[in-house]
Formats: C-alpha cells, structure tokens, sequence
C-alpha cells in the first residue's frame, strides 16, 4: 500500500481480529460448511481444504464472498445485524463504495482499539508466505498470511515487536519488512509486481480470496501491486479502469491484462499479470491453481482487451 492512512477513521477504528476475516454479500451468505471462515479464531487453511469443489464454485455463482481482509487490517463499520458487521474497507477501492470496499463480517472478527495508540511511526508487513505471531515468551499464537501489516513497537536483533489487536506481539525478523507508515513500501518496478507473487504458483484459485491461502484472479493482481508500494482497486473492472494504457506491442513484466468475453468485446472477465515473453502469470478459476502459461493459442490470446500499467518506470524494468 501506499501509505497507512487513518485521517477517515474516528478516534477508535474496528480492526481485523483473525488471521483472515471474509467479507460476504450478506449476513446470510455463510453456509453450515463455512463455519471455520467464520469463528473466532478462524482456520481459513482448514476451511478451504474441506470445501468441495461445488461448495467452492458456490461462493462464486452463489455471489456469496466479496473479499478478505488481514489480521490487523482497519475497516470502518457503517451498521450492525445481529453479530454481523457491515464495513468498507478504506485500502480496497472499490466503485461500490467511494469509503472502500463494502461487505458483512461477523462482529466477533473485529476488535475495536484506539486509533492515536494504533498509530506508529513504522509498520511491518509480512515477507514470507506465512509467518507465525508470537508471545514475548515465543510461544506461537496465530499463523499471519503473506502481507498482513501491523504497526512496529521497536525493532530487535531477531523479532520485531507490533502492536495487534491482542497486545504487543512479536514476529520474525526474516519474515518481514519494516518500512516508515507514511512513506510506504518502497515502490517496485514491473520485474518486482512479478516476483512478489511468482511464488504462488500452484496454489489453488479462491474467489475473493486476498490471502496467501488463496487468490482470485484480482486479488492477486492487487496484492503483487501493494508489495510494490502500489494501491489499486479490489476488483478487474476497476483496475481495468485506472492505470496507464499500454500497447499490447510494448508489454513489459508487471503490466495488467484484462480479457473480456466475445473475444475480448463482451463483458470483462479475467485479469493476469504479464510475465514477459508472451506469457502470463495469473489466478484462472475454481479448481484450478496459480500458473504461468504462454497466451498464444490459447483462448486469452482471443479474449484480451487492454493492459494496463500503475508501476513506475524505474532503472532495472
């Protein structure tokens, strides 16, 4: 992300209080089978593995999850059913919401602190796909996913001591990254948006999914863009929205590409990260996992429509 920001938020602000909290459509969108997505702690891990197939594709074409949200992630609360939480999540743009991405999260996800205590001059944010959160004794407590940022109390030899929702709490030093909260992450060039998810490759499609647990196709998109520095907008058809037009004759590595039904003139679909050489790296669908694969011949090469590139054009592109 750009930068942490809490200037719309009141002196309190509701943070995200489980490793992975999903926004759904509404509060009667979890199903029986969704339970582990939606206690206190939640195992978003065990949760996925269990669902099957048709249960997975259900999310989707039910228009059951919206998106996720990360251990520690602000949102700001707009109303209340019962034990569920409306939100808007502020580093989500969304054309949904001009507050940031909307949905429902159950109440017992989210833990109120106070914003000026929140606030620290430097944040961390998680470098290793999974990264354990610890007590000051070290006694592990919650397995954090790939990007989740905390504020830092002070940095030691080996861990980092950050302030969560549950108290001060440590991480590893290797896993992360400590960066000023309001300058950002360091901004990337296209060849880094690519290495920041190449690592992924494999793991299986989620829809909604923002975690290292699970991407969609756009989710994955976002968060190549927010290790780099970059906020852009939740969804495809936003992102497909902003950024500089580019050329499909003057791709680089990190540039979007959006494809539309009707060979690339019906409604937008899909978005991938070009990789370079005429191949792409992206998240397809249901069932299947995180991949790179030539476009030419396939039916993405009929169905682009645009590219488009937020990076800047820094030396070493």
């Amino acid at each position: 992300m750009v930068k942490q920001s809490f200037d719309q938020f009141s002196d309190s602000l509701y943070v995200t209080a489980v490793q992975v909290a999903t926004v759904w459509t509404s509060p009667d969108s979890a199903r029986d089978i969704d339970r582990l997505g939606v206690t206190v702690p939640a195992d978003v891990k065990q949760w996925i593995n269990e669902l099957t197939y048709e249960q997975n594709l259900a999310l989707c074409d039910e228009n059951r999850v919206q998106s996720q949200l990360l251990y520690g992630q602000p949102v700001i609360i707009t109303d209340t059913k019962e034990d569920w939480a409306h939100v808007v999540i502020p580093d989500q743009p969304s054309k949904k919401d001009e507050r940031g991405y909307p949905g429902w999260v159950p109440r017992a996800q989210l833990l109120e602190v106070d914003k000026e205590d929140w606030q620290s001059e430097h944040t961390t944010a998680v470098i290793s796909k999974k990264a354990w959160l610890e007590t000051e004794a070290g006694q592990r407590e919650i397995e954090l996913s790939y990007l989740t940022m905390l504020p830092v109390v002070e940095v030691g030899d080996t861990r980092v001591e950050v302030k969560t929702p549950h108290g001060n709490r440590f991480l590893q030093s290797d896993e992360v990254t400590v960066f000023p909260s309001a300058k950002g992450l360091e901004k990337g060039n296209g060849k880094a948006i690519v290495e920041a998810v190449e690592a992924y490759t494999g793991l299986d499609y989620f829809w909604g999914g923002m975690s290292a647990y699970g991407y969609d196709c756009s989710g994955l998109a976002y968060a190549a863009h927010k290790a780099n520095g970059y906020q852009i907008a939740r969804d495809a058809g936003d992102q497909a929205k902003a950024g500089v037009d580019v050329p499909f004759n003057e791709l680089k590595p990190g540039d979007l590409l959006f494809f539309a039904y009707e060979e690339g003139k019906g409604r937008l679909h899909h978005v991938g990260i070009y990789y370079g050489n005429g191949k792409m790296l992206h998240s397809p669908q249901t069932g299947k996992g995180i991949e790179i694969i030539d476009l030419a011949g396939t039916i993405y090469e009929k169905e682009l429509c645009a590219a488009k590139r937020y990076w800047l054009d820094t030396e070493g592109t």
